[in-house]
């Protein structure tokens, strides 16, 4: 079958999107690391509404770092950088469009010298990340930058070409400074609290290893806008690419299927001009935090909440543990009883029609997004979506159990897991450190909380070990299903509002 690329959009179906801007006349004005399915959802989306309103110096190169993105290379070199995003709502009626902002992308390791010279092209004005929760190298304990990731490690120990996210940017940094050219703005979309404080924190933690005078530079001249994303994305598989197909009349290697609903709150922070992201639907603020600590601790924080208790009660898929009426009932009482009184007010937003906004987005058969996904790197997720909210209720004394049931199924988890596969059988970048804490706890009840690298001080606070060790009972005695019973109450029952 003919493969899709640009010189058969012209045969697509009538029902298929695609770009009516010339493609060829779109500059890059910003350039991206970590070209994922949600970058692919979420900001090439937006960038593609961008470049059809005729503002094309707005087109995205991306980049990859990592041996896993020499995949995405292939593909994209074969298709012309062009992909398909599907779009899936609620009620299961879908909506496909080729987007084409990404007009070149280039792979890292095949040649650094190329995505050294976008960097520094006068034409970048913005470099965005999605690089995980774990890319940015800064510690959820002490919010230091302590890089562990090895390129990241092997930039730092050398002067060669770069190789890490953080090394290109800070090269490209010092280049321009060198040369005259205005500093581009780093525009963090990763799902982290304070995403551009975090990305602030790596890049000048990684300049002063560097030149403490460049790092003086940066710090008073590269703006770092924090932002909250949200658009469920999950990872395509062959039964994507087979729907797709059917769709198209031709093949796809890697398009996006994700659930209608979007959203990118961003802060209005730019030292070298931006797109006007007004006009394609991204709210523009002074201030991103309320709304980025709303998704983070009620749909982040969630997805972990459903997971480990589904994986354990069996599940497989999110809208099937999100149509069953105990795991709703657990969930809008972890949100309205645990969640919802950390919060600051959300302009705009009536937090009770949010929470109940989630589960109807979770329960979308549509989107089938399966709950394994939501485990992988659960260290980094859990440090960042659950504890916050521990904390919190901790310092006040108000409620947690849920929270703690929570952390209780995870280490339940991560002790299966274990047993079946082995440390490898964990998709984390601290696996081995998690293999130790599980076996901490089997020797000494809860000393899987002494694992400092994720809670810190917290394995010392004598009532959450208590309170972890007596859900991890309950978990054993009644299973998941009965352990998320005793909390969530009896049937019919919703979480008071």
């Amino acid at each position: 079958m003919t493969a899709l690329d640009a010189a058969t959009l012209g045969s697509l179906p009538a029902g298929v999107g695609v770009p009516t801007y010339d493609r060829s006349v779109c500059k890059v004005g910003m350039v991206h690391f970590g070209v994922g399915a949600f970058h692919r959802s979420h900001q090439a989306m937006f960038a593609d509404r961008l470049l059809a309103l005729g503002e094309a110096d707005w087109a995205i190169c991306g980049v990859g770092v990592m041996e896993a993105d020499r995949a995405m290379r292939d593909v994209m070199r074969a298709q012309d950088n062009l992909y398909t995003l599907v779009t899936v709502g609620t009620d299961g009626t879908s909506e496909a469009r080729v987007i084409g902002s990404l007009v070149e992308y280039l792979y890292a390791p095949d040649e650094p010298e190329k995505v050294l010279d976008r960097l520094v092209a006068p034409t970048t004005h913005i470099v965005s990340l999605t690089v995980t929760e774990g890319g940015y190298g800064v510690s959820d304990v002490t919010g230091e930058f302590e890089p562990q990731g090895a390129l990241t490690l092997a930039d730092l120990a050398t002067d060669g070409p770069p190789r890490s996210v953080l090394g290109f940017i800070v090269a490209a940094l010092q280049a321009r400074r060198a040369n005259g050219t205005p500093p581009f703005t780093v525009m963090s979309c990763d799902n982290l609290a304070h995403n551009g404080d975090v990305a602030r924190t790596a890049v000048l933690g990684f300049a002063r290893q560097k030149s403490p005078e460049l790092a003086e530079w940066v710090a008073r001249n590269v703006s770092f806008p924090s932002s909250m994303v949200d658009r469920i994305t999950p990872v395509t598989t062959d039964e994507t690419r087979a729907a797709v197909r059917d769709l198209l009349g031709v093949d796809d290697g890697w398009p996006v299927r994700s659930e209608a609903f979007c959203q990118w709150v961003l802060e209005d922070r730019f030292v070298d001009g931006r797109p006007p992201f007004e006009r394609v639907g991204v709210q523009v603020v002074e201030d991103v935090g309320p709304y980025e600590m709303m998704k983070l601790r009620l749909l982040n924080a969630s997805h972990q909440a459903m997971s480990y208790l589904g994986i354990l009660a069996g599940g497989t898929w999110v809208h099937e543990v999100c149509r069953d009426e105990l795991f709703v009932r657990f969930l809008l009482g972890y949100m309205h009883e645990e969640a919802v009184p950390t919060l600051e007010p959300v302009p705009g937003v009536d937090l009770d029609g949010y929470c109940d906004e989630l589960i109807a987005r979770f329960a979308s058969e549509a989107t089938r997004d399966t709950l394994a996904r939501q485990v992988v790197d659960g260290s980094d997720r859990v440090a960042k979506f659950l504890l916050p909210v521990l904390r919190h209720q901790l310092a006040r004394d108000g409620d947690r159990r849920r929270t703690v049931l929570v952390l209780a199924a995870w280490s339940t988890f991560l002790e299966e897991r274990a047993a079946l596969g082995g440390p490898e059988a964990v998709e984390d970048r601290r696996r081995a450190q998690l293999a130790e804490a599980v076996a901490a706890e089997r020797e000494r009840p809860g000393g899987f909380l002494g694992l400092g690298a994720v809670f810190g001080d917290l394995g010392r606070d004598d009532r959450l070990r208590d309170e972890f060790v007596a859900a991890r009972a309950a978990l054993a005695e009644r299973g998941p299903r009965g352990a998320m019973a005793a909390i969530a109450g009896p049937e019919g029952r919703v979480a008071p509002r």
